[in-house]
């Protein structure tokens, strides 16, 4: 069946997750820290982060959790913060993050959109700072629509976001394309009833995405050769 509209995770997918959100990790629990680099490590550790490297484990919480779940697991170890400040602070600082294009998003995203395709971002991350990691990069009037988790639509592995994204383009479920590389982005494009594109741009391996996508990518790059293709 026809693609004829495309969601899109943000980190990593458009995003490559590792250079993008080592340094973050690595200035956000420096802050929480007051710079003391031995209990920012050990933050790093409830988190699944190595400091020293700014390389996140697999099964890091951050790498598909929302901000408040990342939040809830650091508030027991973060000394006279609530938990609203907590999230406030991790969004003014994942807001400054510098972003690194998965690849040149302008031509591709634009050479989409000559295609006729309808193009969305869902996120895990809030709605403020993805907004703002799309103008960074000069592409947010590229996309139709963009949901962060807490935009109403619930977050993935839920389809909410997704669905809210089709409802708004008028396009059946059925002829959307839900592009991300964690199970979350994958598992929620199945619970919609879309066709479920793999990227290894984050951290979870081929082998890990198979099972839940029709296809897995090297990166974002790949997808209108494999769209001529079907």
């Amino acid at each position: 069946m026809p693609i004829d509209a495309i969601v899109f995770d943000k980190d990593g997918t458009l995003f490559d997750f590792a250079d993008t959100w080592g340094a973050f990790g690595r200035s956000l629990l420096l802050r929480l820290t007051d710079g003391d680099k031995m209990r920012a490590a050990e933050l790093g550790r409830v988190i699944g982060f190595d400091l020293e490297q700014e390389q996140y484990a697999h099964d890091s919480i951050v790498i598909a959790g929302t901000v408040e779940e990342i939040a809830d697991a650091l508030i027991l170890h973060v000394e006279d913060m609530t938990i609203n400040e907590l999230v406030d602070l991790m969004n003014v600082e994942a807001a400054a993050a510098p972003q690194a294009p998965a690849v040149p998003l302008r031509p591709f995203l634009e050479g989409l959109q000559k295609s006729g395709i309808k193009l969305g971002v869902a996120t895990n991350d809030s709605e403020h700072p993805a907004i703002q990691h799309l103008e960074s990069a000069g592409i947010r009037d590229h996309f139709d629509f963009v949901a962060g988790y807490d935009s109403g639509h619930g977050f993935k592995p839920g389809p909410g976001q997704l669905l809210a994204f089709a409802a708004h383009v008028g396009v059946d479920p059925a002829r959307i394309a839900m592009v991300g590389d964690s199970l979350h982005d994958l598992q929620a494009g199945r619970a919609a009833g879309m066709t479920t594109i793999g990227v290894l741009t984050g951290l979870a391996e081929a082998d890990a995405l198979a099972p839940m996508a029709d296809v897995v990518l090297p990166d974002i790059g790949h997808i209108p050769e494999w769209l001529a293709k079907n």
